[in-house]
């Protein structure tokens, strides 16, 4: 039976926070931790920092910002968990490698079909970029369609559904954990 998590919620809702508590709460030691961000800065290379240090030595992580259904596909088998943390920086990257729409609904759709055969828990976490305004540009409209496509897919592959609303966890698809 696949256990697909989606962490969703708006930023700095507590969404990584609650996926770690609840991948830890899956039994084995061999837990995986798979970051999707390119660290270009100095405050982001100290929140990555900082996210290692909160995980603790038991979580292995892989840093792979493009491949992330290669990535999981490879290591769904080594590991009792996987956490994936997060679909909205790895839709950036993907943008930011081609800025084709089209190229980014395949890799979402590569990623789905690979949740649906993964051999153990996955957790992802996303952000919801869709309750705010319309952007002024057309990248950022490009950026917030493609999110919004790739959350509606992988929310509907996924047996459960959180929406976190300031640091609450609010069950949107499936029951608790």
């Amino acid at each position: 039976m696949k256990r697909t998590c989606l962490v969703i919620g708006g930023c700095r809702s507590g969404k990584s926070a609650h996926a770690l508590a609840l991948a830890e709460n899956f039994p084995g030691d061999r837990r995986l931790f798979l970051a999707t961000c390119r660290p270009a800065d100095d405050e982001m290379r100290q929140r990555v920092a900082r996210h290692r240090r909160e995980r603790g030595r038991q979580w292995r992580t892989l840093e792979e910002p493009l491949a992330l259904p290669e990535a999981l596909r490879a290591e769904s088998g080594r590991h009792d968990v996987i956490l994936v943390d997060c679909l909205t920086l790895w839709i950036s990257n993907l943008l930011q490698e081609n800025g084709e729409e089209n190229a980014v609904r395949r890799r979402v759709e590569d990623l789905v079909r690979v949740l649906d055969g993964s051999s153990c828990p996955v957790l992802l976490v996303t952000n919801e970029v869709g309750a705010g305004i319309v952007p002024e540009n057309a990248l950022a409209r490009l950026f917030r369609d493609c999110v919004g496509f790739a959350n509606q897919r992988v929310a509907a592959a996924a047996d459960r559904v959180v929406w976190m609303v300031a640091g609450i966890p609010v069950t949107v698809k499936g029951g608790a954990a």
